[in-house]
């Protein structure tokens, strides 16, 4: 095990990871003592349970890990000996958690035997199948989840560009409905153009006709 603490050696941040560890350790330890006297679903939980405490413990030994770069020189070669210990016990605890684990005849209490009957071999083979099936399934619905995403993607990408469309279309809507009003406006100015031009015509050919009645009229008066 761990030797005490030792705060001269080590820093402050170190020391409080260290006691952090110690502690995770000591409910660690209670825990694996209780596995060996269970069976069924409560080893399984409490499995789950010493897994949860060894992961903990292993983090807290990453931070102690970093931690201990920063000690000073002179003081490092008790706290590598200290952090030693700690790997040491770590290793310790997932071996025999590993080993705890894996008591099939203690995890499935007396439903497991290792000569199964046939009818033990073909429930176990059943729930294998339906794993099988359930995984088949899961990933199906995966990959239709997935599948779904990309379609709502893509719709979404149709539908901004269905929006562009349409407002290029409004646009030129409104840039033609502005040319039928320049259109109509023309017509409307060359329609007034052709009446001008129509009664000019009409008086220029009546003051033509009236200046050639003159004309006769001043001939005919000469010569009367």
């Amino acid at each position: 095990m761990a030797n005490p603490l030792d705060t001269d050696a080590g820093s402050e941040l170190f020391s409080s990871y260290e006691a952090e560890f110690k502690l995770v350790q000591a409910d660690l330890t209670q825990k694996m003592d209780q596995i060996p006297e269970l069976s069924g679903e409560p080893r399984k939980a409490a499995i789950n349970q010493a897994e949860r405490a060894l992961e903990e413990a292993d983090e807290l030994l990453g931070q102690l890990r970093l931690e201990k770069q920063n000690i000073p020189s002179a003081a490092r070669p008790k706290i590598n000996q200290r952090f030693r210990n700690f790997e040491t016990d770590v290793d310790g605890y997932k071996r025999k958690l590993r080993n705890l684990a894996d008591d099939r005849a203690a995890l499935f209490g007396s439903r497991y035997t290792d000569n199964p009957s046939d009818a033990q071999l073909e429930q176990r083979q059943q729930l294998l199948a339906g794993t099988d099936r359930l995984d088949r399934s899961t990933q199906r619905l995966r990959n239709s989840q997935a599948l779904a995403n990309d379609t709502e993607a893509i719709g979404a990408s149709t539908l901004a560009d269905l929006h562009q469309q349409r407002e290029r279309i409004n646009h030129i809507g409104m840039t033609f409905d502005e040319s039928e009003g320049y259109v109509d406006r023309s017509v409307k100015t060359l329609r007034g153009m052709a009446r001008r031009m129509a009664t000019n015509r009409v008086i220029t050919i009546a003051i033509i006709t009236v200046l050639v009645l003159l004309i006769f009229a001043v001939i005919y008066s000469k010569f009367k």
